[in-house]
Formats: structure tokens, sequence, C-alpha cells
């Protein structure tokens, strides 16, 4: 979209509750404009800021994958007054989109012919979705995929129908753990980077994609590097408060680095560049 100030009505269509305590939703929209939903090009990581009139408006990474046509699907915590708001919202309720927003994943060129290594946890696995919806589409395109996406139990894993046919597919290597073992759980038990360190993908020819808790990518760091990673290889999805989303109010920038416009798509490389007090 060409003004990235201008909200767009959208339709909810359906609404898929993730989790098993209920707070976190997946919302399947449709854009009202027929023109506005030919015209909407987004890319795995990108992200899109979502109004409620009267309440606000809040940035929501793009869970959909730009292969899935014709809908928008983002996935939403409920954390605070437009987030609880939104939970309480049926199909066929209007919302306002404005975007996409942001840098992506570099897919179409950069990570083309190479080997892709996904680590995601928790809730920050939800532009996560969208690249390996992405990437199965386009198979062809790439190496070897690894998944590895953990969550404290299994009651809080997203997209578990996914999940279960991810894991039966041939031409990507699911690995899904929760953190302690629970009854009934016959998956992977242990913290994403203790499986990150068993599984060992090779760093040849390799990027991986991170998204997760701040613990999680901490403690992952160090198996990387261990396993030979280096920093240009390594791509996050950075979180942070954006208000504008447009580069202009400076309340996400760290430095010179916009969240919001630069990212929210960095290498470590890069990171390391950047103001040590983010």
């Amino acid at each position: 979209m060409k003004n990235l100030y201008l909200s767009h009505s959208a339709t909810i269509k359906d609404i898929i509750i993730e989790t098993e305590d209920g707070n976190i939703k997946t919302f399947i929209l449709e854009l009202d404009d027929p023109e506005i939903r030919d015209n909407w090009k987004h890319i795995p990581g990108q992200f899109a800021m979502m109004s409620i009139a009267g309440m606000g408006e809040i940035p929501i990474g793009i869970a959909s994958s730009p292969t899935e046509k014709d809908i928008l699907s983002f996935t939403v915590s409920k954390i605070g007054v437009v987030t609880t708001e939104l939970h309480n919202m049926k199909t066929g309720d209007k919302i306002g989109i404005r975007g996409p927003i942001g840098n992506g994943y570099p897919l179409k060129n950069q990570l083309k012919g190479k080997n892709i290594l996904i680590i995601g946890g928790g809730y920050g696995f939800t532009t996560l979705r969208a690249t390996i919806i992405y990437l199965i589409e386009n198979r062809k395109d790439y190496n070897e995929i690894n998944v590895i996406y953990g969550a404290r139990n299994p009651g809080l894993l997203l997209y578990k129908k996914e999940l279960e046919e991810w894991s039966k597919r041939n031409d990507i290597n699911c690995h899904i753990t929760v953190d302690r073992e629970v009854p009934g759980w016959t998956g992977l038990v242990g913290f994403v980077p203790q499986i990150l360190e068993k599984v060992s993908p090779e760093s040849e020819n390799s990027f991986a994609l991170i998204c997760g808790p701040p613990a999680m990518i901490k403690f992952s760091m160090p198996v990387l590097e261990k396993l030979t990673w280096h920093d240009n290889q390594i791509l996050f999805s950075m979180e942070n408060r954006m208000k504008c989303a447009a580069g202009v109010c400076g309340h996400c920038n760290i430095g010179p680095f916009y969240v919001c416009k630069d990212g929210p798509v960095i290498t470590r490389e890069k990171l390391k560049q950047l103001p040590t007090e983010y």
C-alpha cells in the first residue's frame, strides 16, 4: 500500500483459538476493498498495524504466507487494551489494517539455494509460520530445511495441526519440543538451545532465521557459535514497541536504526553495530 498512514477496512472471516488458555488467537481477515486486496503484497517477516476504532492500534507480525491468497492471518496474544478488545470480537466484525510494513526475510534472493534453519519459541513463531508455508510452496528453491520450535508445554504450542502435518513430510525436518516432560507428550523434551545442539545443523551454505523469547535467543547464540555459524548468517526478527510504524516518531529507534522501517529483520552482524543499551 502506498500510504502507510492510511488504514483499510478488513473483515474477520475466522478466529482460531491457538492455546489451551485461550490467550492466543489467530484472526483470519479479508480486506474489504477488492483493489486493495489484489494489490497487497507482503514478504514473510513483515508486519502490519491492526486498529480498532476508539481503542488504538498495535503492530502485529503477519502470520500468513503471500502464497495464501486473499487472506491475511494475525496471531495475537491478549496482553493489553487493544488486544483484549480484539479477543472479544467475532467473525464478521471490522478492523483496520495498514501495511505491509518493514522488511522481511530475503527469501527470493539471498536465501535461495541455501539450507534454512528456523528457530522459534512460543508466541514468537508467527512470522516464522508464514516463512515455512512459503518455503514449502517453493520447496525446489531451497536445500535442507530444519525447524526447531518449542514452548513451555504442549498447550502453548501454536499451529498444532500444521506442526503435525509438517512433521509427516519428508522434505522438511521438524523438531518440536516442550520444556519439561508432560503426561501424554511423546515429542522432544528440552529447551530450544538444547535441541539445537542435538540437531547440530550444518553452517555451510546456510542461514538461520530466529524469533522468540529473549532468553531463547540469548542461549541459542553460543550453540550457533560452537557450530561455526557466522553473524552474517543469522537473521533475527526484532520485537520492539512501535508507534507510527513509518520511521517518523522515533519510538522504536536504536541509534540510527528504526525497527519499523529498517527492521524488523536484521542480521546479528548488523545488530552488533548498534548501541548496546538495546
